[in-house]
């Protein structure tokens, strides 16, 4: 994807790096996340309007602490540094950083002490997150001081005019409550960014950029009927038409009466047809004895790939195979980060065989699922069809902890639809990121009427979120709680006890596996 405006955001793992990049893209400039082993020749070559250094773990003064190409400074593109990468930029020009022995971890008062196109707007003392265990101690000598914090740590510095920034606070977090505003003078005020990246513009590019890609040849869309592959699907149909031929592959672990849902609902919003498969035997088959998540992700991933296959024998020809790749999923494989730890595989990035017969098209790899909304709303999709929430690609699958079997299927699938209809019948499906069951095949101890049992465990998730990067459970009322729970256990058998999951992410993730 060619963007007119971009901003390079270099990596060195703290856990807010994302939101940095979200923040730049709500103000409607492209931003992408770089490993911080990028070249200065690397930099060049891209020609960014900026460069961010986000925050990271580590000391600058430890021992194999991540670093920075010196010759990135140089380069005369703007460049702020947040937390580490402010301590990066002062021991570049010699300034010394030592452990602060206050440990600044929290809510300070940000006391703006010299004027900077940084904080135009900003009052001279304003509340902002800290989160760091060293300061400066020495600020190199070309480097004026901008504001510090309400008990004398240097807050922020700036060099070459201003064009090279540093902040010891995270401008990118909540907590700082006029950080969107010192993002925007950043990328308005010091780097000169435009705002090109909107909904309307990125259909309009990527559209253009798969007819080219294409040319005459035909592409396959595996649709699943959630928001991703529902825009993936209308989005290359929008591109080259008659040429996309978009297959639902029913592997078993769905949710209930999703293949209705496809065949009606979404084929009348997509304006085209989709063909529906049916291979939940064979998944099953190859699922029986399988416990681990990764191992039944790369199971799920490779049936996919051969299950298209074999629903496409009828037609020849296709050489593309369209997939609704995200951003989240990119950098939740580890394929962003030089150093990043796999959180987990997504059956679309890190379980796709090797030897398969199509070549990928992933328009929406540089997306994050709000976005993937906006542009659907762009291409003229319903808000009942964009508001779904996520569903994961190996499905039920991951949402069943053990082993794998068509009881188990059944069961969740009737204990999530309860849980689901009662979302919509209180009115706030759409206030919920995303809303499952989960089944826990571990036996507990139950009375029904006079007798004893000893049954399944149900767990329900529900959480808030904007992109699924970070995300907190949603208060569910205890009306709802109580109605659900007493409908699972009363009229799904096999389960006699429901929970309901009350953790964040981090630390857990959204999905159990």
């Amino acid at each position: 994807m060619l963007h007119k405006q971009t901003v390079l955001i270099i990596d060195y793992g703290s856990q807010y790096t994302q939101l940095i990049a979200r923040r730049i893209r709500e103000l409607n400039v492209y931003s992408e996340i770089v490993p911080y082993s990028v070249s200065s020749d690397d930099i060049r070559q891209r020609n960014p309007k900026a460069v961010v250094l986000s925050g990271g773990p580590d000391s600058v003064y430890a021992e194999g602490a991540p670093t920075l190409d010196p010759l990135i400074i140089e380069l005369g593109v703007p460049i702020l540094g947040i937390c580490y990468g402010f301590g990066l930029l002062m021991t570049y020009d010699g300034g010394v950083v030592m452990p602060n022995g206050q440990r600044e971890y929290g809510f300070a008062e940000l006391d703006v002490e010299n004027k900077s196109p940084l904080f135009n707007g900003i009052s001279k003392k304003s509340q902002v997150w800290m989160s760091h265990g060293d300061a400066v101690e020495e600020l190199p000598g070309n480097w004026s001081v901008l504001a510090r914090s309400g008990n004398g740590v240097l807050a922020a510095a700036g060099r070459d005019g201003g064009v090279v920034l540093g902040t010891q606070f995270h401008p990118e977090v909540v907590h700082t409550i006029d950080g969107k505003r010192i993002i925007s003078n950043f990328l308005f005020d010091v780097a000169k960014c435009q705002k090109d990246w909107t909904p309307a513009s990125f259909v309009e590019s990527t559209i253009e950029e798969i007819q080219v890609a294409v040319g005459e040849e035909k592409v396959l869309c595996g649709v699943s009927g959630g928001v991703d592959s529902a825009v993936l699907a209308k989005l290359i149909h929008e591109a080259v038409g008659s040429q996309l031929r978009c297959v639902f592959v029913d592997h078993g672990l769905l949710r209930k009466n999703e293949p209705d849902y496809i065949s009606g609902k979404l084929v009348q919003s997509l304006g085209f047809e989709v063909e529906i498969h049916d291979f939940s035997k064979k998944f099953l088959s190859l699922l029986v004895g399988v416990v681990h998540p990764e191992e039944k992700r790369r199971i799920i991933g490779e049936q996919f790939i051969r299950s298209f296959e074999t629903a496409t024998q009828s037609g020849t020809g296709f050489k593309f195979l369209g997939q609704g790749t995200l951003y989240p999923d990119i950098i939740e494989s580890g394929g962003v980060r030089g150093t990043a730890d796999v959180i987990k595989s997504h059956h679309n990035v890190g379980g796709l065989p090797d030897d398969m017969s199509f070549e990928l098209l992933e328009p929406l790899r540089e997306l994050f699922k709000d976005e993937v909304r906006q542009v659907g709303k762009e291409l003229g999709l319903p808000s009942d069809v964009l508001g779904r929430h996520p569903f994961p690609g190996p499905g039920l699958g991951v949402r069943i902890i053990g082993e794998i079997t068509e009881d188990r299927v059944k069961i969740l699938q009737e204990a999530d639809h309860i849980f689901i209809e009662a979302l919509h019948k209180y009115d706030v499906y759409n206030e919920i990121w995303q809303a499952f069951a989960v089944l826990v095949p571990v036996k507990t101890v139950g009375v029904m009427g006079d007798e004893r049992t000893y049954a399944n465990l149900i767990a329900l998730r529900a959480v808030t979120s904007v992109d699924g990067m970070t995300a907190d459970w949603y208060r569910l009322s205890e009306e709802v709680l109580a109605e659900v729970s007493n409908k699972i256990v009363n009229s799904v058998p096999g389960v006699n006890r429901v929970v309901y999951d009350v953790s964040s992410k981090p630390p857990s993730t959204i999905e159990w596996e």
